[in-house]
């Protein structure tokens, strides 16, 4: 019988856990046999936001077969001999609980921050929208010492040469030094070197994945002015 299992040492067993009102949530979670029904809810609380008042446990076994409700919380876990594989169902009682209403896994019910045009031209300071122009300028306007931004990435930099590179490709390039360690040499590709950078600085890209500004306050690297994105997708 189930009342006269001892539970041994520090022995443990993996239940997969589902909850009522989370459609979405099945976790494989570790339990010390040992631990009490309530410190399971309380470990079940951090995990899917039911309350321990509020939260009924049911264990079912591999075949879907319920096994017991785990209505005494001052029993351990091991009174009601969970195997692994296991699963243990969170029912959530609290018609107002935080997890109810798919408030946890729905998205679109939550109300998104939105702000005008307007008010967003507005603000001082540095601002996470960049604006890019509508043109499409051509490779000549990417000029050595223009701070340019490269995709995909969004990584700042400056221009460092501009024209052939023929063991790369036919075509134009364009040389870029980062302002951080995320390119793939120091200017010097296939033996060839096009300009000087710090070692993982460099990067020789087609216009195409670069973008120049055309702002006076874009020599700070910190500062998002407008960019123009190039004509050209092969990475060096």
């Amino acid at each position: 019988m189930a009342s006269s299992i001892q539970v041994q040492g520090d022995e443990s067993v993996t239940l997969r856990v589902t909850h009522s009102n989370l459609k979405t949530f099945a976790s494989d979670i570790r339990f010390s046999l040992q631990l009490t029904v309530e410190a399971v809810k309380d470990k079940l609380w951090r995990k899917c936001g039911t309350s321990v008042n509020s939260m009924h446990l049911e264990l079912f076994d591999d075949a879907r077969n319920k096994v017991a409700d785990l209505s005494d919380n001052s029993k351990p876990l091991g009174f009601y001999s969970p195997l692994d594989g296991f699963r243990l169902h969170v029912l959530d009682l609290d018609p107002t609980s935080v997890s109810s209403g798919g408030w946890l896994e729905d998205t679109s019910l939550v109300e998104k921050y939105k702000i005008s045009e307007e008010a967003y031209n507005k603000r001082q300071g540095i601002k996470y929208k960049e604006k890019f122009t509508s043109q499409i300028p051509t490779t000549a306007e990417a000029k050595v010492g223009s701070r340019c931004e490269v995709e995909p990435g969004a990584k700042r930099g400056v221009v460092k040469f501009v024209g052939q590179a023929e063991p790369l490709g036919p075509g134009f390039w364009v040389g870029v030094q980062y302002d951080e360690p995320l390119g793939k040499h120091d200017g010097m590709v296939k033996g060839v070197r096009y300009f000087e950078c710090p070692p993982s600085h460099g990067g020789m890209l087609r216009p195409e994945k670069v973008k120049v500004c055309f702002e006076s306050h874009c020599s700070n690297p910190l500062n998002i002015g407008i960019f123009s994105i190039l004509r050209g997708a092969t990475f060096f």
